[in-house]
């Protein structure tokens, strides 16, 4: 027994030792790497938006990798996927890259701005390795949105032709499957249609069926940090950025997250998240993505350090 007990304590050494160093060996000046997706409208890389967010990132925690997801050839196709290439198509791509990525491998926290953000949830629900740990949200609109009430950048054109095509209707086939846009519209006041027809944010909120593994996957999350802009002139309603949304049947009325289906219910987890505190609900008093970098620095660098 005495020889058992000396074995299993040195394997269980060596098991620790091995982890911390493979640990040290990929991260080996304490940080974490970073995912990024950016919004509708934006790119990967645009130097006065996330390039410039990256770069407050990286002066706020030295040393660390950040990889801004680019969907697309080049900077133009990505801005243009954004509104055009099938969102289930891009999480494949964004699944594929991250997994490719090498200094990734141990994990990384992700931070997606707008759409960005519901596009990285559905990251972390269907490609758990490697393991995402914290998710940051900054204006997802994780209920989906029942207006498109004006586009941010110069894409005043693309815009256009997008909310006429809403217009004819983000149900009709052909807007379902080209328009990301469509594919988290959330009409409340055609529920069984959303439920039905919709692409993609019927599937990753669980509308249909329970897909456990979903759940599984999110539940293994660290933090799910979630911000609302309580002066948010975009996202309609800007509830849905904190899983709030129309009650069924009108389009005023509005209902929060713990009285949803989804959290009753506890369909992707969220309440048994929300339970053991892995549910972050914050805000900035300012219209959508029109956060300070002060507000950034004392709000959201200590999740990603």
């Amino acid at each position: 027994m005495e020889f058992e007990g000396r074995f299993l304590g040195l394997l269980l050494f060596v098991l620790i030792s091995t982890v911390c160093k493979s640990i040290k060996v990929d991260q080996a000046n304490g940080t974490i790497p970073l995912v990024m997706w950016h919004g509708m409208g934006d790119s990967c890389c645009n130097p006065l938006s996330l390039g410039n967010i990256q770069k407050m990132i990286e002066k706020q925690v030295p040393g660390i990798y950040v990889h801004s997801l680019r969907i697309g050839n080049n900077i133009e196709e990505d801005t243009l996927n954004g509104f055009l290439m099938n969102t289930n198509d891009q999480i494949d791509m964004a699944c594929d890259m991250i997994a490719k990525d090498p200094k990734l491998a141990n994990g990384y926290n992700s931070m997606g701005f707008s759409q960005g953000g519901q596009f990285l949830r559905a990251v972390a629900q269907r490609c758990p390795k490697p393991p995402m740990h914290n998710l940051i949200s900054v204006g997802g609109q994780h209920q989906g949105v029942y207006g498109f009430p004006r586009c941010p950048g110069n894409n005043l054109t693309l815009c256009d032709y997008v909310r006429k095509l809403l217009n004819i209707g983000a149900y009709v086939e052909f807007v379902q499957e080209h328009i990301v846009q469509a594919q988290y519209w959330h009409d409340p006041l055609n529920e069984e249609e959303y439920k039905k027809i919709s692409m993609f944010l019927a599937d990753i909120n669980q509308e249909n069926i329970v897909n456990e593994t979903y759940k599984t996957n999110l539940m293994r999350l660290n933090k799910f940090v979630m911000v609302m802009f309580s002066d948010d002139h975009m996202v309609e309603p800007k509830e849905s950025e904190w899983f709030g949304f129309y009650k069924p049947g009108q389009s005023e009325e509005l209902y929060k997250l713990q009285d949803s289906p989804l959290y009753t219910m506890d369909k992707l987890g969220l309440k048994a998240m929300d339970t053991d505190k892995k549910l972050v609900f914050l805000s900035s008093p300012t219209d959508h993505l029109q956060f300070t970098e002060q507000w950034f620095i004392d709000n959201l660098v200590q999740y990603i350090k």
